[in-house]
Formats: C-alpha cells, structure tokens, sequence
C-alpha cells in the first residue's frame, strides 16, 4: 500500500547527487579520502537512501558481519565463476561481503552499491525508486536465506533475528487454554495513541482482549460461544530484536495517507521480562541494548532516510560534535579556562592573537584551514571583521611576519619559528593521515586513544563502546547520545528500532581493529584498491596543482606612459611556465635560473597585472620557503622577472597606489595642420560634409601616468605652458541627454580649478579611458571653443554636417494628384550646425528652391516626419536645431503654413467624430488659453457657433473618448501637447461621474412585428440586415436558452450618471430615438441584461439601487428586453430555461421562463421541488440536468451530498449556486418525467453534432492546423494540472536456485 510513497525530497536539503568539489584540470577527481570520523558512507543511487541505512545497520552488528565473513569461497562460490555454466555462485552474499570490507577497510569516503543492486537484478530505474526500509529488511533476509541454502549459513539470520510468540485464547467457562505460535522477523509496534515504545509493548503483550457480548468465542472443549481472554507473549527471544514503529497510516475518512508525527519515546536500554512467557531467568537474559535507529524525515508521500549507530567495535574516530557545530556553545562552556590561559592575550593585536593560538597547541601548529576557525573561538570575531581592513588576508600577514611564523608540512600548517614541531609529534594533516595511513593494516585498539592530545580530553566524552555517528548516505558525523531524543518527534523521527543482547560481550582484538575476522582475499583486495586509490590521488594532484605561468623577462620591457611596454611590438615579451604550486618560491626562482642561462646578478620575482596602460608590478615574492598557493600564485599569473631596482635605467614604481591609468588627451588643431600633427596614437575629429576645405577640430591620443602623479605633474610631462588649462568631459550635460549626434554635438569640458593641481589623479577618480581637454588661453579666440564660468563648450567640425529639407506644395494631404505631386517634390541639403536657429534654416531652403516667386503672402514651416511617413506638427522657428530635438543628417519637409511659436501649441482637430487620416483640421492656440477658449477658436474656424458643443480627446484607439470635463483649466494643465488631436462634439458637457453606457434591444421571434411597427420598412430591413451581418463578425447573435440563438439590435449609446438608480436608466434608455414609439407601461415591464463576452451574462435587479452599487463602468454593453408582465426579481431569485423533454424522442418542448427562489433553500431539492410545482408532478418522478452550450453536454443535476470535513464537523450546504453548477440568470435546465419517459439520456442530435465539430476542432489543433470559428469549448489542458506520481513498484529482489 506504501509503494513508492517514500521518495527522495531534496528540497529538505538531501540531495541525491554528489556534492561537487573543486574544478578538476586533470580528468575526473578521484574519491576522497575518509573524514574526521574515520567511517565510509554510501553513495546514494538516487533513491536508495533506504538500502543504505540498513546495510550500514547490519555493518555496525558485529555478530551480523562476522557471521557473513565466516562464509568462504568454498561455500559461496568466486565472482569470477558467475557467468559460467552451471556454476552455482552465490552472488548476493558475495557482493555483500565485498561492501563490507570496502566500508571497512578501504579508505574512500564512500562505497558505491551499485554491484550488489546488480546482484538483486534490480536495472537502473529501481535506483531512483524509494521503498520502506520495514519492508526492504524482510525481503533482504528473505534473501539471504535463500541464497544461503546448503551452508554452513543457512541458519544464522534465523539464530540472530528469529524469534516466537505464543498467543493464548482462555476460555473463562471451562479454563481451556488454546495456544498458537508464531515465528516473527521484527516486531511492528503501534505508535497511534501511544507514547512510548513500553506502553506499545504492554499493549501488545500484557493488556488481554475480552470475547464477550457480540463478539463470542467458540471454545473447542465446552463447544459453544463463550467469553474468553486472548493475550499474547514473547516465547524465544532473539539476540538482536528490531522494531518496526508503525508511523505511516492510512485515514479512510478522507482516503488519504498521513505520517503520525507526536512525541514516541524509546529508552536506550529495555528489559523484556514483562512481556515474556517465561520470567524465571537472569536480567541480562531479558536486557537489551539500543545500538541502531533508522530515521525518517518528510511526509507520507516522500522522505528521506539516514541511521543513528553505536559504534559497538570502536570503529571510527569520535570527536565532540561542538567543535564544528556550536563553537559560540564550547566557548561558554570553557569560559573559565579561556580566562586561566588568555590572561596575557591582547585581542586587537593580531600578531599576539595567532601566537596564543599556535603556542596553546598541542602540537604547537595549526592547518591553514582551521587558523581562522580557532581565532572565532579565541575572540569571538572572524579575521575579516576585526583584522583585515588594517592588516589584508591572513595568508598575507603571515606571510610578512615570517620572522615569526612558519609553514610546515608542504604549506598545510603554520608553527612558531620560536617553538617548532618536532617532527615525531608533528601530526599529519586529514590528507596525509588517510592517504599514509592504511585503515585496513590498524590493528592496535589503543592507537587513536594515544594520539589524542591533551586538550581533547578536556572534554568529558562517553565512555567506551557508546560513540554515536549519524551516517547519512555519503556523510558520517559524530552525534551525541542525547541527540536521540530529538527523533522521538516531529517530521524528522524514529522508523525502525535495533536492539542487541546486552549480555553479548565483543572481544578486545576486535576492538579499533577493522580487519577482525575479515577474510584474508577480501584484506588484499582492500590493500590493492587503497594503492590504486593513492595513486589515482597522487596523479590528480599532480595534475590538479599545476599551474601556468607568464613571465615577463625585464630585458624585453621598457617604461613608457607610466607603464612596462614591450621593446618589440611584434613580441609581448612572455614566456610561458607549467609549475607546481606546492613548491616554495625557491624552487620556482631555481627553475627560472635554469632557463635563463645568462641571467646576471639578483633575480627578483614581482607579481604584475597587465592593464590598459601597459604591465603594472605589484608586491615582489621575498621569502624562498613560502608555497607558490600560499603566496597567491594561480594559474594564468603574470610574474615580471627583473633585478628589483630598475628597468633599462628607468626606476619602477610598484603598488596598487601607483597603477597608471590610461588617459585619452585632447588637443585643439587646425585643418591644415593635419598631416603634420598626427601620429601613431592619434584620433582625428574631421569634417565631414558640408564644408569642403576643412576646419579646425580636436586631435585624441591616448597617455598613460601613474596613478599617483599630481595633476600638475601632468601638466610638464605633457609640455604645457603653466597658464594652459586641463579641462575634464562633463557628465550629465545636454550631450548626454541628447544622445550622440542629437541635435548637433557640440560637447561641454569642465576646468578643473588651481587647487585640483596637487591632487593625484586616484583622488580626482580619474579612470582608464578619461578624457583630458588641454587647451591654451589663445584657444578662446576661435568660434569652436567658448568658456563660460568653469564650462569650456566645444563646437567640432563634427558638429557642422547638414539637414535635408524636402518641398511638399500640398503638404502631404491624401490628394488626388500624388504623382504630379511626387515629381513637384524637390530635396536639397542644407549645411546646419547644432546651434544654427531653425528659421534659418528654413530661409536658406526657400532660397536654395527658389520660392520666393511663389504668390506673395505665402507662409511655410518645417516638419519632421516619423516611420510611417505621416507629417509631425511643425517644429518652433524661434529654437535652434540641437534645443528642437532635430538630428542632424535627418530630412525636413517644408509645407505651406504657419509654424507655432514656442509658447504656442500645433493641434488637429475634427468636428463630430473621430478624423479619418489625412482629414482632420489644424489649429494653432496658445498653451495658456484655456478649453473654452480653444473651442471657440476651433468653431469660428469651421464657422459654426453655439453653446452646445464640447471637447472630446482620442484615446489609445483613436477612437473619441474622455471630454475635457474642466472648460476653465489651460490646455498645458491638461498636458495636451503639439500634434495631439481634439474632436468637437455636440451636446452639453455630461456633468463627472457619468457613465457612457452601449444599449442593445433584445428582439423576441414571435414579437418581431410589433417591435418595428414604429419604423418605416426600409429602415427597418436596413436595421436587420446590418445585425445579422454584424452577427457573423461581432457576436451580435449572443446564445440564450442552451442554444437558442437570439438577435440583438443596436439602439444607440446612454450617458447616465453612476448615481442613478436602474429606474432612472430604464427610463432614459425610453427617450433614444430607436425607442421612442415602443410603448412600456412602466418600466417594471422591461428587462436590463449585462452583456459579457457578448453572452447574456446577468439580469440587473433592484430598481432603486443605484448604477455605481450595480457595479457598473463605462463602456458596458446592456441588453433591454420587453416583458409582458411586471417583474421585480430578489437578489436570491434565479431566472432559469426549463425545457421538458419529449417522451420517447431525443428533443424538447419549447422553452419556458421559471423564477426560482433561492434565498431560503439552494439545493438540488428545493429546485426539483419549485419545478415539480410549476408542472404539477410529483419531485421523485423529476431528472434534472443542466445544459453547458459550449460543450453541447448536459450535467444532471441529483440528491448529491459533499463530503463532511473531519475538522469541521458541521455539515456543508449544498448550493446549486456554486460549485460544480454554479446556476445563473438564462441557465437551461432540462428535464426528464420518469413516470413516462424511461430515457434519461439528455443529449439531443444536435448536441452529438457540436461535439462532432469540437472533435474535428480539436483534432485540427493536434494537426497543428488553424480552428476557424470555434467556440472556445475545445479539450484545452486544466491549469494548473499537477503531474501525476510515478506509478507504484513492488520491492523484489531475485535469488537464484541453490536446492
């Protein structure tokens, strides 16, 4: 029942892949050695989490792995003899040997199942499968039995788990007794109402069960029903017993699994005897000891396993777990001892801190990866928080004291010069002591114990045979024995108990000795993986350590703009250098000698960078005995090779306050000078278009200066006269808000001032590729520089190019006559700066097309033109080309008209409705002239007048939308800009808080005449013939009545405000002159529909309530309908559709309108009821069901009952208006008389025709093929759809014949 249900959950931060480890340059990275703990995990497969924690339980049984050690080759057969014919290889028990002696011996920090999942014949996806660790354990065992068959260990999973149970029946009449036995594997104890594993037990094995009342037992001897006591005990006691707790249940009121999650607890130690038969033996007869507990954590539909163990045979290397985890706990702990041994310790001195700590060792060094650790414990502050910022990394300012400390064992640990380890007490690093140190040849159980230093014994650890380890598939770690308590709840609890004999006494060799009574092939074959193992980690290191150098020869180097430039252009001047970087930088200068044969006098190694300016030094590598990796030194470093004193002459300046940064200089120059004064590293500004001859401009080029160099220094090393002025690019200016090339480019340069002249270019936060503007006071007398306050404008010959003006006679409009219009148009280019005023511009293109013939009084303006070639409202004369937004190199069209001031607004407008393109009107206003005074404006030009107008703007649709509500407000207060567009409508302004409202007639079939007897036939054929045609295109034809099509007719638009009430819209929609001849006697007799979706949706109710508490907005479309009777509906009456089916055939009566009240009662009853009432039936002979249009399927409607909740005890009402019904206004509801129409089938033929065409529909959209006209009923995929669980896979394991 459980299949499955426990996968792996790796958002709880298990995850069943490898954590990834650093980067491997050398192929795959071997496997790691073991950690602290001494102990190998498993890897997880994926999901098999379950399998690992109960072969790590068997592992840790030391009677579990000596027996399966015991069995031979001679019994169980070679590997090497499995695909053999006729071979009998016992292959699961031979893989499971090997796990054990890798898990044991082999020092890898986890073993691999996947060949003793191969030998249960499981294939690659049941590793990804989860199952209950319960049922795994039985079918294991199972498994072992039966491979075991015909040995010498066929019997000892029985010897070690089996054990018996009596269960009695006593009859209380005649005092038979009738006893049965039962073998069992593990106990499954209930946890439900339980709260300790105890109160289970005595449940199970104490409390009896009464046969009594109804519930008799038949008694063999007295041969009648009688009341009996049934009770069970425990017969034969197993030496290892296994608890199976029952978390996991199923809950058949809400067919649904939970996990009991409440507090069960279970004592280290359990005495048996008051469940036994027999109580007449010794304590240690029925004591046992805890040493395993398999842990669950997540829910009922996925978890994840790992296992708590004893460390029965000192296995593993315990350490307190508070020295990882809870270093701020340890710290409280050991607050008198702190103060004992930091009496002479100064926290903010560094150099005392790290000596404390050193000097407090026992093996008086510490590992680099640990320093900083230690130094959290002694103050309290990491070294980035307290030290760094004064001191740099920790590496560094050893590094720099290396008159005090030391690096030892390849640069893996840091000692005293002044107290050196000596090497026998020396203790090798996790690497060497995993790698050196072969966990198979440990034989002596007092080994670790000697090597624990003092301070380890500082704190009280548990005695001998009690460590706990928690291994969690790959990873081991140390637990303390309180930890256990903490799974007696919760999420994350308990699953599976091991209890062992406490009379069971392991021998002293067996302790601290993994190798005892392992077989001798299984030693060897650990020995030889552990050598290919070092060796496999030897070459990755080798490999992994290897770095690669650039090395920069000084010969080959020269300073120049601040910087190391290369001698040779063609050459960088580099070499390149593969090297260890475990060696010390002795080493790395040796290795440099040897290549550089003619090398002279002192070498000195610089760390360097290359930078935009050339390659800059940094510190220098001083101490020989320092590690490459502890000095910094990575692969792709550049080293500069030098004699550490100068460079061909040239004194080197290194440091980071000296890296040079690369300015880009600029300098004014005159045309003809061109050819002369440009160099190598020149930029040219030229001019081009527009002026022939040339101009004068800017010359770039690009320098280099130290970072450290005053800007005045700069200044000489550029050759300036001191009165020059240095000038920096200003940010933030109208170039930069224009864009590049907008509006002309001039560009603005700020002057730094006198005192700016002594500061460095680091303080002036100058960077690469800054530019710098030297210009001298003569400068100032030419038009391209002008100096304003500290601001320098710069106007370049880049900036004078051209503007394209194109001569539209007509001005663009849709004319007849567009190709003689096309050959009248003319282009010239006309020569224009950023500056130049747009007026005259225009002057220059009137003369250069020789328009001043043309009739005289003749006005032009500019226009620009966007991508659809529609003309923009004329630009304003008055500015010039950069402050009117015009780009350069971009075309203006010159139109006859006015062009607008810049206090003034160019605007279209139209008369009536929204303008057509091409056809709107122009008008210039003032931005200060207020709506009313622009309408009059607007009128007088199109020579109406009146006061029964108003403006309008165009929304987002051009279409006419909001008018300008406040007449008085100017039009720059509205935010109307030039070349927005206004449409002058008729009719008084509607007051605000007014709803523009669509009105739509609905037409009845059978009163079709009576509705259009007040119009003339050909308006009223006109009329029609425009709704069905709309119909087809805009749904004008809404469904009604289950598919019923019904016909509705436009009859024009209301503006009503939203605090009227439905009476007062009512009345209104009266007075349009589509209705002005429908005679209503009042307006109870009509109907208002709210249209969605083009569909009748709702029916507006409460005549006195007022629009806005209808809900309603602007723009909704409405739907009136003539009744032939008053109605008034409640907020719980339901306009329905009923239709009774036709007895016998597959179709209905006409449909029928029934009010149904549901203001009392909304049940499927009260329904049935209502329309039993209205037919005169009896409610039991009635079928119900409700028609769904769109997917021409009908839903019946029965006596159904919703589930009662377990929490909420109080029934839930059973409501036809929600779900799943969720009945409305114009629902269709059909139905069925039992009494003499047997058919309950509801779906009509043309039901089974709509569903034909979805199914087409459908199938057209799988094709990839386009429905045209579909309803929107097609199979669409449910949002939100979960995917599905992955089906459900019994746990096997396959066994061959061995009878």
């Amino acid at each position: 029942m459980f299949g499955n249900l426990f996968e792996e959950e790796e958002e709880e931060g298990f995850s069943s892949t490898p954590s990834k480890g650093r980067v491997a340059k050398g192929g795959d990275e071997p496997p790691q050695s073991r950690g602290r703990s001494n102990l190998c995990g498993i890897k997880n497969q994926g999901g098999t989490c379950y399998l690992n924690s109960l072969l790590q339980s068997l592992l840790f049984t030391p009677e579990f792995r000596e027996e399966l050690f015991s069995l031979g080759p001679e019994e169980l057969g070679c590997l090497e003899d499995k695909e053999k014919p006729g071979a009998k290889v016992r292959v699961i028990p031979l893989e499971l040997q090997r796990l054990f002696a890798r898990l044991l011996l082999v020092d890898q920090q986890s073993a691999s199942t996947a060949d003793l999942t191969d030998s249960f014949g499981w294939n690659s996806s049941e590793g990804t499968n989860q199952h209950d660790v319960q049922e795994l354990n039985r079918i294991l065992f199972s498994a072992l039995e039966h491979s075991l068959v015909g040995t010498t260990g066929s019997t000892f999973i029985h010897r070690l788990y089996h054990g018996t149970i009596v269960n009695s029946i006593v009859c209380k009449e005649c005092g038979n007794v009738s006893q049965r036995q039962e073998d069992f594997l593990d106990l499954t104890v209930c946890v439900c109402g339980v709260s300790s594993l105890e109160e289970a037990l005595w449940n199970m094995f104490v409390e009896e069960e009464l046969f009594e009342g109804n519930n008799l037992y038949r008694c063999a001897q007295c041969d009648r029903l009688v009341t009996a006591a049934k009770s069970a005990k425990l017969k034969k006691l197993p030496p290892f017993m296994t608890m199976s707790l029952l978390r996991f249940s199923f809950d058949f009121a809400k067919c649904e699994r939970y996990k009991e999650t409440g507090r069960y607890s279970f004592p280290l130690t359990i005495n048996l005897r008051p469940f036994c038969e027999q109580t007449n033996g010794e304590d240690e007869d029925y004591s046992y000891d805890l040493f395993s507990v398999i842990i669950h954590k997540g829910g009922c539909y996925g978890g994840h396993y790992h296992v708590y163990i004893r460390d029965i045979d000192l296995l593993g290397q315990w350490e307190p777990p508070e020295e990882d985890c809870k270093p701020k706990t340890q710290r409280k702990v050991k607050e008198e001892v702190k103060e004992v041994c930091d009496q002479k310790l100064q926290e903010d001195d560094p150099l005392s801190v790290l000596t404390t700590i050193i000097a407090q060792e026992p093996s008086k060094c510490v590992l680099m990866d640990q320093l900083g650790q230690k130094l959290m414990d002694k103050i309290g502050s990491s070294w980035s928080k307290k030290f760094r910022k004064h001191h740099g990394p920790i590496g560094k300012f050893l590094q720099s004291h290396n008159d005090v400390f030391m690096l030892v064992s390849n640069g893996t640990r840091v000692a005293l010069k002044a107290n050196p380890p000596s090497p026998v007490t020396e203790p090798p690093c996790p690497a060497e002591q995993t790698s050196k140190s072969d966990p198979s040849t440990t034989s002596d159980p007092g080994a670790a114990e000697q090597q624990q230093g003092p301070a380890q014994k500082l704190n009280p650890e548990p005695e001998q045979g009690s460590h706990w380890f928690d291994l969690n598939d790959s990873t081991v770690t140390s637990i303390r024995e309180s930890d256990i308590e903490k799974q007696f709840q919760g999420k994350e609890s308990a699953y599976m108990l091991f209890y062992r004999k406490t009379q069971l006494h392991r021998p002293s060799e067996a302790l601290n000795n993994p190798q005892y009574k392992v077989p001798s092939h299984l030693v060897q074959m650990a020995q030889e993986e552990n050598i290919k193992l070092e060796q496999m980690r030897e070459k990755f290191e080798a490999t992994n350590n290897t770095v690669v150098l650039r090395l920069h020869l000084a010969p080959c180097y020269r300073l120049e703009n601040g910087a190391l430039q290369p001698a040779n252009k063609e050459h960088n001047g580099s070499t390149t250098l593969s090297f260890d970087r475990r060696k010390t930088v002795g080493d790395l200068r040796l290795a440099i000698y040897q290549m550089q044969e003619l090398w002279e006098g002192d070498m000195a190694l610089t760390v360097a960078r290359s930078l935009p300016a050339g390659l800059h030094l940094y510190n220098t590598l001083t101490d020989d005995k320092v590690s490459l990796c502890s000095a910094g030194i990575y692969t792709n470093s550049d080293l500069f090779v030098w004699n550490g004193r100068e460079v061909c002459g040239a004194t080197i300046l290194a440091g980071a306050e000296w890296e040079p940064v690369l300015l880009t200089v600029v300098r004014p120059f005159l045309g003809e000078d061109v050819e002369q004064e440009v160099g190598d590293r020149v930029e040219c500004e030229e001019s081009r278009g527009g002026f022939e001859n040339g101009g004068p401009g800017l010359k770039r080029e690009a320098r280099g200066f130290s970072g450290g160099v005053t800007l005045g220094e700069v200044k000489e090393a550029l050759g300036e006269p001191k009165e020059s002025l240095l000038c920096q690019e200003h940010k933030g200016g109208k170039r930069e808000e224009q864009g590049a090339g907008g509006g002309g480019g001039a560009s603005g340069w700020r002057v730094f001032p006198p005192d700016d002249m002594q500061r460095t270019l680091k303080d002036l936060s100058l960077k690469d590729g800054d530019a710098l503007l030297v210009l001298e006071p003569q400068s100032f007398d030419s038009s391209v520089f002008t100096l304003n306050g500290d601001v320098v404008t710069v106007t370049t010959p880049s900036d004078c190019r051209w503007l394209q003006v194109e001569f539209r006679p007509r001005g663009g409009g849709g004319s007849e006559g567009e190709e003689e219009e096309e050959e009248e148009r003319r282009k010239i280019k006309v020569p224009a700066t950023g500056n130049m005023l747009l007026c005259e511009v225009k002057q220059r293109a009137i003369e250069e097309l020789q328009l001043q013939a043309q009739p005289p009084g003749a006005q032009y303006c500019l226009r620009q033109v966007d991508c659809t070639g529609k003309l923009l409202p004329p630009v304003c004369e008055e500015l010039s080309v950069r402050d009117a937004g015009v780009r350069l190199m971009t075309t203006l069209t010159l139109c006859l008209g006015n062009a607008p001031k810049a206090s003034q607004l160019f605007l279209h407008f139209s008369v009536g409705t929204a303008p057509s393109a091409g056809m709107e009107m122009d008008i210039i206003v003032e931005g200060t002239c207020t709506v009313k005074e622009c309408l009059k404006a607007m009128l007088e030009a199109v020579g109406l007048d009146g006061t029964c107008w108003h403006l309008r703007r165009l929304d987002w649709c051009e279409e006419v939308g909001e008018p300008l509500m406040d007449e008085d407000s100017s039009l720059s207060e509205l935010k109307i800009s030039s070349g927005d567009t206004l449409v002058v409508t008729e009719g008084q302004l509607p007051p605000k808080g007014f709803l523009k409202l669509s009105m739509w007639l609905y037409l009845d079939p059978k009163n079709m005449e009576t509705d259009f007897n007040h119009t003339d036939n050909g308006h009223a054929e006109e009329q029609m013939l425009g709704v069905l045609t709309a119909g087809e295109t805009h749904s004008n034809s809404p469904p009604l009545c289950g598919g019923n099509m019904v016909d509705l007719r436009s009859v024009g638009q209301v503006e009503i405000s939203d605090e009227a009430t439905l009476e007062d819209l009512k009345t209104q929609v009266l007075t349009l002159p589509a209705l002005q001849n429908v005679c209503v006697p009042t307006t109870a007799f009509m109907r208002v529909w709210q249209l969605e979706g083009q569909r009748l949706a709702r029916i507006l109710r409460g005549q006195q309530l007022t629009l806005r508490k209808l809900k309603l907005t602007s723009g909704t479309d409405l739907c009136v309908q003539r009744l032939l009777k008053e109605e008034e509906l409640g907020p719980k009456e339901v306009l329905l559709n009923v239709k009774m089916g036709v007895p016998g055939e597959r179709c209905y009566y006409p449909p029928e309108e029934l009010v149904w009240d549901a203001s009392r009662d909304s049940s499927p009853r009260s329904l049935r009821t209502c329309l039993a009432a209205h037919y005169g039936l009896s409610p039991d002979s009635l079928l119900l069901a409700k028609h769904q249009p769109d997917k021409h399927m009908w839903e019946e409607i029965s006596n159904w009952s919703q589930q009662v909740s377990k929490k909420k005890k109080k029934k839930r009402t059973e409501s036809l208006l929600g779900a799943p019904f969720h009945l409305k206004d114009g629902d269709t509801i059909g139905i069925k008389n039992l009494l003499i129409d047997k058919n309950r089938d509801f779906i009509t033929l043309e039901d089974e025709q709509g569903q034909q065409r979805l199914r087409e529909q459908a199938e057209q959209c799988t094709k990839g093929g386009k429905v045209v006209g579909s309803d929107g009923a097609g199979p669409q995929k449910k949002a939100g759809q979960t995917n599905s669980r992955k089906p459900e896979v019994a746990l096997s394991i396959n066994v061959g014949v061995f009878r």
